[in-house]
């Protein structure tokens, strides 16, 4: 039995002129699970993905499937960001070509093919030229055509570009399908909060390089100094007089450096919010607040992927500056 992972990148590096577009770059992605592959615009998530598929190659390091270093187009299947259908041909007709591109028999990518679109609501619209449809339903396309041939690995680059609520949610079942099934998924997207959900593991880069990796745990320890819960608090004030500073006292007492978010509400309330220590005692700080306060709310949970991203991305974003600056000085 083969045990390497469905999908392994290996200190990988590709450079354009001057420009290093990923450095040093690694992770894995197993059968029977979902790797969020994550990154802020001109991170080099679509160069790592153009490298995996074989569309360019690394300058450095090496990408292997089931601990093969060739690329098989039976057993990848891949949704490109950028629309790569055939708009004047019938939507049929193109997944067909996919298939056949797959290995596939004529009759076993039509029979496919068409399990797919009923599956997907496009039943009735096998022989209607791709061009006729809306953004959303082209996705479809797309999916049904990165998935008909059943492949061990699927490489899905912003699956929900294009979808309604709806069928964000046929996306995500389909996709923990895949998962169940055994397939193993590369994932990358922005919609974080659908991420979330879907991941096992996270892998998020910024400037070419590995930021962060590991589970959703892994990474709120990792990308967040050790604060991996949010504190949310409704406050009205007793006296009517209250200010903002008397929160931000309070909470630089108990946080030192902390500066925590505070906004009015409607009705003369007040919401704060602000990262709160793992297993810090939050009784004293809320004993002084309600000296001057009632406390209308307390929220305390763990940092959401959209907060560990910001709070890591916006990190080396400053870091990157810094570098920059100094090397210019």
């Amino acid at each position: 039995m083969n045990d390497a992972p469905a999908l392994s990148v290996e200190r990988v590096v590709k450079t354009y002129s001057t420009v290093r577009a990923v450095a040093q770059v690694s992770f894995d992605v197993r059968r029977g699970e979902v790797l969020g592959f994550l990154g802020p615009n001109g991170a080099g998530k679509t160069t790592t993905l153009r490298m995996i598929m074989g569309i360019t190659l690394p300058d450095e390091g090496r990408i292997t499937f089931e601990g093969r270093p060739h690329y098989d187009p039976a057993l990848v299947g891949y949704l490109p960001e950028e629309r790569g259908l055939y708009e004047d041909a019938g939507v049929i007709d193109v997944l067909v070509y996919f298939g056949r591109l797959r290995g596939m028999s004529a009759r076993d990518a039509r029979d496919s093919g068409t399990r797919w679109l009923e599956r997907l609501g496009l039943g009735d619209r096998t022989r209607a030229k791709v061009n006729t449809l809306s953004k959303g339903n082209q996705q479809k396309v797309q999916l049904a055509g990165a998935l008909l041939h059943a492949p061990a690995l699927a490489v899905l680059d912003e699956p929900f570009s294009g979808l309604d609520p709806l069928n964000q949610e046929l996306f995500i079942t389909i996709i923990s399908e895949l998962r169940a099934s055994g397939a193993a998924v590369l994932l990358s997207a922005h919609q974080l909060g659908l991420v979330e959900r879907l991941c096992d593991r996270f892998y998020l880069i910024s400037h070419g390089r590995g930021l962060l990796d590991g589970t959703l745990d892994d990474i709120r320890r990792a990308g967040t100094a050790s604060r991996t819960q949010t504190l949310k608090l409704g406050l009205r004030s007793r006296a009517g007089s209250s200010s903002e500073n008397a929160v931000t006292s309070a909470f630089a007492r108990a946080l030192p450096g902390s500066t925590p978010g505070v906004a009015k509400t409607p009705g003369g309330g007040m919401g704060v919010e602000v990262d709160w220590p793992e297993g810090q005692d939050l009784g004293p700080t809320l004993a002084e607040l309600a000296r001057e306060f009632v406390i209308e709310r307390v929220e305390l949970r763990p940092l959401s992927l959209h907060e560990i991203y910001v709070h890591a991305v916006g990190g080396d974003r400053a870091e990157h500056v810094a570098i920059v600056e100094d090397a210019h000085v």
